[in-house]
């Protein structure tokens, strides 16, 4: 065992410790920026707690992963071996993503519905789809985005749907409208069911 950390030492030189330290501090401070400001912006954006931690994470695996790989390959480190590891795990990767091509665009709208989307939890809006998708926004998650309809029942809607639709947010004075004109075409839905 202390064999094998001698010769780890033993092979990395003077500056490349100093290198690798100096990647750990602007991991510290890409981490630190990155959590301070995905923080504030949840704050303002009334975005639950556990979305923006994992938000947070995601950035932070990033800027983990990328600066080992450069570290690896500024210091010369096995950088053949390296390299074809990940390959490997970006060819993977990138086999699995296609193959579940909705969820990659599921979470990568979940990050665009975060920094981006003007509407925010408890917006009352109205996603022109023809499906009478409106209500009350409850809840922003990874992959869906949860809508208390007016007549009570809870809609799962699909973020990457959230994001190709055109989406109105009512205001306040026609909140009252809009449920009206939603109980007329439930009503309608319903005379037309019991006519067939």
């Amino acid at each position: 065992m202390l064999d094998t950390i001698y010769t780890i030492f033993a092979t990395l030189r003077e500056y490349d410790i100093l290198l690798g330290l100096l990647f750990l501090l602007v991991f510290w401070l890409l981490k630190r920026f990155t959590n301070r400001t995905i923080t504030t912006l949840a704050h303002n954006k009334a975005v639950s707690s556990t979305r923006s931690a994992f938000i947070i994470r995601c950035f932070n695996i990033t800027y983990f992963v990328f600066l080992s790989a450069s570290y690896i390959i500024v210091s010369g480190i096995g950088y053949g071996n390296f390299s074809i590891f990940i390959s490997s795990v970006f060819t993977v990767f990138g086999v699995g993503f296609i193959a579940q091509w909705s969820i990659l665009s599921n979470i990568t709208a979940s990050f665009l519905i975060f920094f981006v989307f003007p509407y925010r939890i408890g917006d009352f809006i109205v996603v022109a789809d023809g499906e009478g998708i409106e209500g009350k926004i409850l809840e922003i998650r990874m992959f869906h985005t949860l809508i208390r309809h007016p007549d009570g029942n809870i809609i799962t809607y699909p973020n990457s749907l959230l994001l190709q639709k055109s989406v109105t947010k009512v205001i306040q004075k026609n909140i009252t409208t809009t449920i009206k004109n939603a109980e007329i075409r439930r009503q309608s839905k319903l005379e037309e069911k019991g006519k067939a």
